[in-house]
């Protein structure tokens, strides 16, 4: 018996291996992609929040004249010999872990199924759609919306006037990385309360009882990254309060949803008991 168990855990280990394995190929194919559209990808893509004619810089522009940003001040060099080449792999592997995304959680849930109880796999029915849609809006959210406003304050906060600002290109780069990856991990917050309510780590009363505590603290990081009017401040805080106040009810779902089948549970065994003495 405990040959076979070491067996069955040594193939758990040989699928997972081969399921990494599948994932990476999927992110290295897209970084080959993405070799062959560098320039656009750059150009267009990564560096464009740098450039005030950005597509959030001009709706900003055309909604009021307090939230438009026509300047900002800084440039992009390289100081490191290998910093341009470093910030080249980052940013391909990025854009590949990106594209690959929906692939990696389809090879992640392969994996995670065959563990699971019939009742658990149709609650779950559908994960990989929703992880991946989360993500996709998360990535956008944080491109779109957090990554500009967040290097406009950073542009323009100065110490002193005499001192310029001058980013490295490795430092760029991987603000933005970090401030778009943030954002598409943020946005699987429902994902994980659902699974934290599972196992009963994160009840509904525990995220109504710190509830005004996330939201001002959503609220303190808005208004420190955005410009200094409300309407900036609402863009970037209500996805969060409202991913929040989803994650509450997905919560309330689960416990919900648990509570009754351990009911029922419960009656079988009550009337399989009875029947016994009955017999």
């Amino acid at each position: 018996m405990s040959e076979e168990k070491e067996m069955s855990f040594l193939d758990h280990l040989e699928e997972l291996r081969w399921h990494i394995i599948r994932s990476l190929g999927a992110v290295v194919v897209f970084m080959i992609v993405a070799v062959f559209i560098n320039q656009y990808i750059f150009e267009h893509i990564i560096f464009a929040p740098s450039n005030p004619d950005f597509i959030t810089y001009r709706l900003l522009c055309q909604l009021s004249e307090a939230t438009c940003i026509k300047e900002l001040p800084f440039e992009i060099q390289s100081r490191l010999m290998t910093g341009q080449f470093t910030m080249y792999i980052a940013s391909l592997f990025v854009v590949g872990l990106i594209c690959s995304f929906p692939y990696i959680s389809w090879e992640i849930w392969r994996f995670v199924k065959p563990g699971l109880y019939e009742n658990e796999k149709g609650a779950t029915k559908g994960a990989v759609f929703f992880v991946s849609f989360l993500f996709i809006v998360g990535i956008l959210f944080g491109y779109f919306i957090l990554t500009p406003l967040a290097v406009n304050f950073l542009a323009n906060f100065q110490i002193s006037p005499t001192i310029k600002n001058e980013f490295d290109i490795v430092s760029y780069v991987s603000t933005v990385m970090m401030l778009v990856l943030g954002c598409g991990i943020i946005f699987q917050l429902p994902v994980a309360v659902f699974f934290l309510s599972k196992i009963g780590f994160i009840t509904p009363q525990l995220m109504r009882t710190y509830r005004r505590h996330a939201i001002v603290v959503v609220l303190i990081l808005a208004g420190i990254i955005t410009p200094p009017d409300v309407l900036s401040q609402v863009i970037i805080s209500l996805p969060v309060v409202l991913l929040y106040e989803l994650s509450i009810f997905i919560s309330a779902w689960v416990v919900k949803k648990q509570a009754k089948e351990e009911a029922e549970e419960l009656a079988k065994d009550q009337l399989a008991q009875s029947t016994e003495v009955q017999i």
